[in-house]
């Protein structure tokens, strides 16, 4: 036996060295520049991505088992959700595939041929070819392996698993969408009802005002357009009061859809709008800030266009592969699993790219273009979360002033309406003044259920706003 050479452990060890090379940036977290503090008042601090940390089912601060129920009911059969879920499965099986080319692949290439070969083919001794047929029997076992020298295989792994995180973060900010989009759809509806209840009532009290004027018609009392002018004032309000039952059957279908069921076999019973609006704290640490889902799927996205310029690199490198082949081949089926047969075959291949036609440069500066936008999301993804929580912010001290406000015009209306229509049983003003103050009363009224509703809808999305609650 000859003793063994020196350079096969030096070559190893060389391959081995290469094999841990990875070409291209290593990635890290852009800095970005971000406000010591929000405008409104609060010990907010420096924000970075925590997508991963447990979300609260944030909807139970509003205490309305309804809306507990159409959230749980969206969570398991919305095909928005579902479809959101199937993506993010499907970038896992894709890093999957990615990290499949890190490791050598093994295949089992059984094969069984017969072939018959003619009398007058091209032979140089014409004179003795004749025809025949030749069996031929193989059992190979087959290897293939790409050495990842320059680290191509890796960089596409490194890319395939971030877009993998990034999908994930995706399917929870789809989740935290389709949350928000159920709550703000609920109070919009509980809203509606609402209104139909104020404009129900008042159509009672214009029935009862237009018998009023009649009444004082007979009796001489008052003329025939103080008659006109009531049935018109009830015509008008019974008119709004069937545009707010169109805009409830319209909010129910909607709200259907979001829960992943068919409108005509979707029943709610949505209760008037109360004035309960859950506080969210002003001084709320920015941590909350930190698990926006879209803020981590911007950031994921940008690591693995960071990756993909490493596998754009690799490209410009020699790549080496190895190939072995071990088995068996006969010409009878009954010698192919006996040891005369065997055969084996074993050697690398360079694979040396000299001329692409420009295609390995143009894929590069693509990948680094690449980046460069998705830095930019980033950058811009960030922004607008911080314009989201601002706007949540004042956007709820803002209209819990102006809900007082309209609370003061309700009760003065009310009062108003009130003395016009005393004044008006004694013949001190004509009609008109009692239709002005009653339609000033339900205008502030209905404006104040509004108002409400934006408060509530305000509080979801500043809960939005901030990661889905804390």
């Amino acid at each position: 036996m000859r003793p063994p050479s020196k350079t096969v452990p030096a070559a190893a060890a060389a391959l081995a060295l290469l094999a841990g090379c990875a070409v291209g940036p290593d990635y890290t977290r852009p800095p970005l520049p971000t406000p010591v503090a929000f405008s409104e008042a609060g010990p907010w601090k420096v924000a970075e991505p925590r997508d991963s940390l447990p979300k609260t089912a944030w909807w139970k601060a509003f205490r309305d088992p309804v809306l507990d129920s159409l959230e749980s009911k969206a969570a398991e059969a919305s095909p928005t959700l579902a479809s959101a879920l199937a993506r993010y499965d499907e970038a896992l099986a894709a890093a999957r595939v990615a990290r499949a080319a890190l490791y050598p692949s093994l295949a089992l290439q059984p094969s069984a041929n017969k072939a018959g070969y003619s009398a007058n083919r091209q032979s140089e001794y014409p004179q003795t070819t004749f025809a025949y047929t030749s069996d031929s029997f193989s059992l190979p076992l087959v290897l293939n392996y790409e050495i990842d020298l320059f680290g191509q295989a890796r960089r596409s792994t490194e890319a395939a698993r971030a877009a993998a995180e990034s999908q994930g973060a995706t399917y929870q900010n789809v989740l935290l969408t389709l949350q928000s989009g159920v709550a703000q759809n609920y109070f919009a509806l509980r809203s509606l009802v609402t209104e139909r209840e104020l404009l129900q009532r008042n159509v009672v009290l214009l029935k009862d005002a237009l018998g009023l004027v009649q009444k004082l018609r007979r009796g001489g009392a008052n003329s025939d357009l103080d008659v006109y002018q009531a049935q018109a004032e009830l015509a008008t309000v019974e008119s709004n009061e069937l545009a707010a039952e169109q805009a409830i059957q319209d909010q129910q279908h909607a709200l259907a859809v979001l829960v992943g069921q068919n409108p005509e076999d979707f029943r709610i019973e949505a209760a008037a709008l109360g004035s309960e609006v859950p506080p969210v704290p002003v001084g709320l640490p920015s941590e909350l800030l930190e698990r926006r889902p879209d803020v981590a799927a911007a950031e994921r996205t940008l690591a693995a266009a960071n990756a993909r310029i490493g596998v754009a690199k690799a490209a410009f490198f020699p790549s080496v592969s190895l190939t072995a082949m071990a088995g068996t081949t006969s010409s009878e089926s009954g010698n192919v699993l006996s040891w005369s047969s065997k055969q084996w075959i074993f050697g690398p291949g360079l694979n040396l790219p000299l001329f692409t036609g420009g295609a390995n440069l143009a894929n590069y500066r693509q990948a680094q273009a690449a980046y460069r936008e998705a830095i930019a999301d980033y950058r811009q993804q960030v922004l607008v979360a911080f314009q989201e929580v601002e706007d949540g912010l004042s956007d709820l001290r803002l209209l819990e002033r102006q809900s007082e406000a309209l609370q003061r015009a309700v009760e003065a209306s009310s009062g108003a309406a009130s003395l016009s229509l005393v004044r008006y049983k004694a013949g001190l003003v004509s009609y008109i003044e009692v239709i002005d103050s009653q339609r000033t009363q339900l205008q502030s009224e209905l404006s104040l259920t509004q108002a409400r509703e934006s408060r509530l809808s305000a509080t979801v999305l500043l809960i939005r706003a901030l990661g889905g609650g804390w």
